[in-house]
């Protein structure tokens, strides 16, 4: 399975846990890396270059940080600029159909604060819902996503863990039953 991960870290360099992340997945033969933030600075996407990296690949995993319970601006522009009607959905729309979907992401809150009883009030599920629902609009598969909470608590076997938790994710990851 050739899996597509579209990372969208505003600043890869600085980052520990996507950063990472990414250096673990190099190390996969599968695996093909796209950071956006680094291939559009000024935001201007090549949407037929995106669309012909959606159609090589089985799987796509979008990568990022949580913004504000949401996604890094730019993934989200990615999301509208690519997605075309009669590409990605509408009756005339193939590209995407039965593709897997899915989301790793790293927080700054702690698991506990995503709990409907907890400070965010919300689960990462719920927080995830839109790209759920959007992997449905577009006839593909969704994934259960990969995250690792409490970003602030740094540590060397912490990064290495979660790099190592994040590729058997890849590996063994089965797609959510929709009713």
């Amino acid at each position: 399975m050739k899996t597509l991960i579209i990372v969208a870290h505003p600043n890869l360099e600085t980052s520990n846990w996507n950063k990472a992340w990414v250096e673990e997945l190099k190390k996969q033969g599968d695996i093909t890396i796209h950071e956006i933030y680094k291939e559009y600075p000024n935001e201007n996407i090549d949407v037929q270059r995106e669309q012909k990296l959606v159609e090589a690949h089985d799987r796509i995993i979008f990568q990022f940080p949580l913004y504000w319970y949401s996604t890094p601006p730019l993934l989200k522009k990615w999301l509208d600029s690519v997605l075309q009607y009669n590409w990605a959905y509408g009756p005339e729309a193939t590209a995407t159909k039965g593709k897997e979907i899915g989301a790793a992401i790293s927080t700054y809150g702690t698991a506990e604060s995503y709990q409907p009883t907890g400070s965010n009030g919300f689960t990462l599920e719920q927080i995830l819902a839109p790209l759920q629902a959007s992997a449905r609009f577009i006839s593909a598969v969704y994934l259960p996503h990969f995250a690792v909470n409490d970003t602030s608590d740094v540590t060397p076997e912490r990064l290495a863990q979660s790099s190592k938790a994040y590729v058997e994710h890849l590996k063994t990851v089965r797609p959510v039953m929709m009713v």
